[in-house]
């Protein structure tokens, strides 16, 4: 995947052609507040409502919850950035709220996801808020249990079905003491906002009823959101780089993808498709993306549709000599060659 122009030529004004995207527009975020938030209601007020007709139309509903839950998760990640509102103080507050209903601590997943905006593409800076990603070299020389690890870690089963739950469900109910007060301090207000929001839906409807209708959703949703986040990072031709030629522009424009989806699944997950764009300017408001990717040339690159998407899941190594992430199966022909494994 290529930008269409020079990424030289792009450096130079490519913070000129995004500064006019960077002002939240308060009316526009009110109301993507009003119909996330309102249709994430309005799903949980059916999907109860069903549980006394059958428990499978409850099931059948919740992958439309968890699509609003997405939604909301993407309000929470443009207040992360201090993107979604002008004031800090709303965008602090809104994105604690959000955090809670997506299961995640605010200013602990702010601090940690802007370390992977810094870091993106980088081969020496990997490790925080990004996807395990080993070179060839590096498995090679690996022992037989850590082998087993990476690959048990890439299976997409692990990684897209059992994975997101325990992450979004249990770790990150965990505070940690690598991040400062207010980062950890953050999980325990969320683990509290979790409780009291639990009790009271479950004086509502029942603390059964309520598992069932959130499991599903939380599930579903997680697994959405690693997915998303995987396939904008982990395809064939991603750039990434060593520290001493890292590139900023190239980590953006060709170390991110621009995830093109249908224009349902593009509302539900609030243009974070145009990821590309995204990681040169986090400041834009994702309601802003997909104006600024139409109306400026330099951000038109090859897209990745549903389809050719599902290509990814093979990507697990990168292969620094060629280039390009590839399959497990490519290692029988490089480990033929001597120079690869030392």
């Amino acid at each position: 995947m290529e930008a269409s122009k020079d990424t030289a030529n792009t450096a130079s004004n490519w913070r000129q052609i995004v500064a006019s995207y960077q002002n939240p527009d308060t009316r526009k975020s009110i109301w993507q507040l009003i119909n996330s938030f309102g249709g994430y209601l309005l799903m949980w007020v059916l999907m109860a409502l069903s549980l006394k007709v059958s428990y499978w139309l409850t099931l059948a509903l919740s992958p439309i919850a968890a699509g609003f839950l997405v939604r909301i998760f993407i309000i929470f990640h443009d207040c992360g950035h201090g993107s979604f509102f002008k004031s800090s103080k709303a965008n602090h507050l809104v994105g604690t709220i959000t955090g809670i209903l997506v299961f995640t601590p605010y200013f602990l997943w702010r601090q940690s996801h802007a370390i992977h905006h810094a870091t993106a593409a980088n081969l020496d800076r990997r490790g925080v808020g990004d996807v395990w990603t080993m070179t060839v070299e590096e498995y090679l020389q690996a022992s037989p249990w850590k082998r087993f690890v990476y690959r048990a870690y890439r299976n997409p089963v692990l990684m897209f079905g059992i994975g997101p739950v325990v992450m979004f469900v249990f770790s990150q109910r965990l505070p940690t003491r690598k991040y400062k007060k207010r980062e950890q301090n953050s999980v325990h207000w969320t683990n509290l906002g979790l409780v009291v929001l639990g009790a009271a839906v479950s004086l509502m409807i029942g603390f059964k009823a309520f598992v069932l209708i959130q499991l599903p959703v939380i599930w579903i949703a997680a697994s959405m959101g690693v997915w998303l986040f995987y396939v904008q990072h982990q395809f064939e031709d991603v750039y990434w780089d060593r520290a001493r030629e890292w590139e900023f522009v190239k980590a953006g424009l060709e170390g991110s993808s621009f995830y093109k989806l249908p224009k349902v699944l593009q509302w539900f997950s609030g243009n974070i498709g145009f990821h590309h764009i995204h990681h040169l300017s986090p400041r834009i408001p994702n309601y802003k993306l997909e104006t600024c990717h139409k109306e400026n040339e330099i951000f038109q690159i090859e897209p990745v549709n549903l389809l050719g998407s599902l290509k990814s899941i093979n990507f697990r190594l990168w292969d620094e000599v060629n280039g390009r992430m590839i399959h497990f199966r490519h290692l029988k022909k490089l480990k033929s060659d001597p120079a690869r494994i030392g």
